[in-house]
Protein backbone atom coordinates (compact mmCIF):
# COMPACT_ATOMS: atom_id res chain seq x y z
CA UNK A 1 0.00 0.00 0.00
CA UNK A 2 2.94 2.34 0.48
CA UNK A 3 3.47 2.48 -3.27
CA UNK A 4 -0.19 3.34 -3.89
CA UNK A 5 -0.07 6.23 -1.42
CA UNK A 6 3.13 7.50 -3.02
CA UNK A 7 1.50 7.30 -6.47
CA UNK A 8 -1.47 9.31 -5.23
CA UNK A 9 0.67 11.95 -3.54
CA UNK A 10 2.81 12.68 -6.63
CA UNK A 11 0.00 14.28 -8.70
CA UNK A 12 -1.24 16.02 -5.54
CA UNK A 13 2.09 17.77 -5.08
CA UNK A 14 2.61 18.58 -8.77
CA UNK A 15 -0.90 19.90 -9.40
CA UNK A 16 -1.23 21.76 -6.11
CA UNK A 17 1.96 23.67 -6.85
CA UNK A 18 0.77 24.26 -10.43
CA UNK A 19 -2.55 25.49 -9.02
CA UNK A 20 -0.71 28.37 -7.38
CA UNK A 21 -0.05 29.69 -10.87
CA UNK A 22 -3.27 28.66 -12.63
CA UNK A 23 -6.50 29.70 -10.90
CA UNK A 24 -8.62 27.24 -12.91
CA UNK A 25 -6.69 24.29 -11.44
CA UNK A 26 -8.91 23.68 -8.42
CA UNK A 27 -8.99 20.88 -5.86
CA UNK A 28 -11.65 19.11 -7.94
CA UNK A 29 -9.18 18.47 -10.76
CA UNK A 30 -6.39 17.56 -8.38
CA UNK A 31 -8.55 14.88 -6.76
CA UNK A 32 -9.51 13.46 -10.16
CA UNK A 33 -5.84 13.22 -11.05
CA UNK A 34 -5.09 11.54 -7.73
CA UNK A 35 -7.77 8.96 -8.56
CA UNK A 36 -6.14 8.46 -11.95
CA UNK A 37 -2.85 7.67 -10.19
CA UNK A 38 -4.50 4.58 -8.73
CA UNK A 39 -5.44 3.15 -12.15
CA UNK A 40 -2.16 1.29 -12.84
CA UNK A 41 -2.34 -0.21 -9.35
CA UNK A 42 -5.65 -1.89 -10.19
CA UNK A 43 -3.41 -4.75 -11.27
CA UNK A 44 -3.37 -5.71 -7.58
CA UNK A 45 -6.93 -7.03 -7.97
CA UNK A 46 -5.25 -10.26 -8.99
CA UNK A 47 -4.66 -10.86 -5.29
CA UNK A 48 -8.40 -11.47 -5.00
CA UNK A 49 -9.09 -13.02 -8.39
CA UNK A 50 -6.38 -14.96 -10.21
CA UNK A 51 -6.02 -14.78 -13.99
CA UNK A 52 -7.42 -18.26 -14.46
CA UNK A 53 -10.61 -17.44 -12.51
CA UNK A 54 -11.33 -14.54 -14.87
CA UNK A 55 -10.41 -16.73 -17.86
CA UNK A 56 -12.96 -19.33 -16.70
CA UNK A 57 -15.65 -16.66 -16.27
CA UNK A 58 -14.99 -14.96 -19.62
CA UNK A 59 -14.04 -18.03 -21.60
CA UNK A 60 -11.09 -16.24 -23.22
CA UNK A 61 -7.41 -15.87 -22.25
CA UNK A 62 -6.94 -13.12 -19.68
CA UNK A 63 -3.95 -11.37 -18.05
CA UNK A 64 -3.87 -8.43 -15.65
CA UNK A 65 -0.51 -7.02 -16.80
CA UNK A 66 -1.93 -4.65 -19.48
CA UNK A 67 -3.77 -2.75 -16.72
CA UNK A 68 -0.41 -1.41 -15.57
CA UNK A 69 0.54 -0.10 -19.01
CA UNK A 70 -0.16 3.00 -21.05
CA UNK A 71 -2.80 1.20 -23.11
CA UNK A 72 -4.52 -0.18 -20.03
CA UNK A 73 -4.63 3.20 -18.35
CA UNK A 74 -6.00 4.82 -21.51
CA UNK A 75 -8.72 2.17 -21.66
CA UNK A 76 -9.67 2.37 -17.97
CA UNK A 77 -9.52 6.19 -17.86
CA UNK A 78 -11.75 6.27 -20.94
CA UNK A 79 -14.20 3.89 -19.27
CA UNK A 80 -14.31 5.99 -16.11
CA UNK A 81 -14.82 9.14 -18.16
CA UNK A 82 -17.99 7.70 -19.67
CA UNK A 83 -19.67 7.99 -16.26
CA UNK A 84 -19.51 11.79 -16.42
CA UNK A 85 -21.92 13.96 -18.39
CA UNK A 86 -19.86 17.12 -18.74
CA UNK A 87 -16.21 18.08 -19.16
CA UNK A 88 -15.23 14.60 -20.29
CA UNK A 89 -12.07 15.72 -22.07
CA UNK A 90 -10.77 17.51 -19.01
CA UNK A 91 -11.68 14.62 -16.72
CA UNK A 92 -9.99 12.16 -19.07
CA UNK A 93 -6.90 14.39 -19.22
CA UNK A 94 -6.57 14.59 -15.45
CA UNK A 95 -7.20 10.86 -14.98
CA UNK A 96 -4.55 10.19 -17.59
CA UNK A 97 -2.11 12.65 -15.98
CA UNK A 98 -2.40 10.80 -12.68
CA UNK A 99 -2.03 7.40 -14.34
CA UNK A 100 1.01 8.45 -16.37
CA UNK A 101 2.66 9.98 -13.30
CA UNK A 102 2.12 6.65 -11.56
CA UNK A 103 3.69 4.78 -14.48
CA UNK A 104 6.68 7.14 -14.44
CA UNK A 105 7.19 6.65 -10.70
CA UNK A 106 7.00 2.88 -11.28
CA UNK A 107 9.57 3.23 -14.05
CA UNK A 108 12.09 4.54 -11.54
CA UNK A 109 12.02 1.36 -9.42
CA UNK A 110 14.74 -1.24 -9.22
CA UNK A 111 14.30 -4.11 -11.66
CA UNK A 112 16.61 -7.12 -11.71
CA UNK A 113 17.51 -6.72 -15.39
CA UNK A 114 17.82 -2.91 -15.28
CA UNK A 115 14.76 -2.36 -17.49
CA UNK A 116 11.31 -1.22 -16.39
CA UNK A 117 8.16 -3.10 -17.29
CA UNK A 118 6.28 -3.08 -20.58
CA UNK A 119 4.43 0.08 -19.57
CA UNK A 120 4.40 1.44 -23.12
CA UNK A 121 2.24 -1.51 -24.24
CA UNK A 122 0.40 -1.72 -26.73
CA UNK A 123 2.27 1.09 -28.49
CA UNK A 124 5.66 -0.50 -28.03
CA UNK A 125 7.22 -3.60 -26.50
CA UNK A 126 10.26 -1.52 -25.61
CA UNK A 127 11.23 -1.72 -21.95
CA UNK A 128 12.95 1.56 -21.08
CA UNK A 129 16.03 1.39 -18.86
CA UNK A 130 15.38 2.28 -15.25
CA UNK A 131 17.61 4.41 -13.07
CA UNK A 132 16.87 1.96 -10.22
CA UNK A 133 16.25 4.69 -7.67
CA UNK A 134 14.23 2.71 -5.14
CA UNK A 135 12.86 -0.67 -4.15
CA UNK A 136 9.09 -0.97 -3.81
CA UNK A 137 9.33 -1.94 -0.16
CA UNK A 138 11.61 1.00 0.74
CA UNK A 139 9.72 3.02 3.35
CA UNK A 140 11.95 6.07 2.77
CA UNK A 141 10.16 6.70 -0.52
CA UNK A 142 6.81 6.86 1.25
CA UNK A 143 8.18 9.04 4.06
CA UNK A 144 9.68 11.44 1.53
CA UNK A 145 6.40 11.63 -0.41
CA UNK A 146 4.40 12.21 2.77
CA UNK A 147 6.78 14.92 4.01
CA UNK A 148 6.84 16.78 0.70
CA UNK A 149 3.06 16.61 0.36
CA UNK A 150 2.65 17.78 3.99
CA UNK A 151 4.83 20.82 3.30
CA UNK A 152 2.84 21.58 0.14
CA UNK A 153 -0.44 21.07 2.03
CA UNK A 154 0.54 23.42 4.87
CA UNK A 155 1.86 26.07 2.50
CA UNK A 156 -1.26 25.78 0.33
CA UNK A 157 -3.57 26.20 3.35
CA UNK A 158 -1.50 29.12 4.59
CA UNK A 159 -1.62 30.65 1.14
CA UNK A 160 -5.42 30.42 1.04
CA UNK A 161 -5.87 31.75 4.56
CA UNK A 162 -3.54 34.72 4.18
CA UNK A 163 -3.83 37.47 1.65
CA UNK A 164 -0.54 37.08 -0.20
CA UNK A 165 -0.23 40.80 -0.98
CA UNK A 166 -0.63 41.59 2.72
CA UNK A 167 2.17 39.14 3.50
CA UNK A 168 4.44 40.64 0.84
CA UNK A 169 3.82 44.16 2.21
CA UNK A 170 4.66 43.04 5.74
CA UNK A 171 7.78 41.21 4.55
CA UNK A 172 8.99 44.20 2.57
CA UNK A 173 8.32 46.48 5.50
CA UNK A 174 10.22 44.17 7.84
CA UNK A 175 13.20 43.93 5.47
CA UNK A 176 13.33 47.69 4.88
CA UNK A 177 13.16 48.38 8.64
CA UNK A 178 15.99 45.92 9.17
CA UNK A 179 18.16 47.51 6.46
CA UNK A 180 17.71 51.09 7.67
CA UNK A 181 18.14 50.31 11.38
Amino acid sequence: MAVLLTHILVPYVILTVAGWQFNWLTNRWIVISMAGAAIPDLIKIRILFEDRVIEALLGVPFKYEPISSLGGTLFIAGGITLFFERQRRRIFSFLLFGAVSSLIVDGLRVFADGRSGFWLYPFSWFRPPTPSLYVTSDVRVLITAVLISAVVFVFDRWRHSTDITEWIDKSTQYISNDIYS
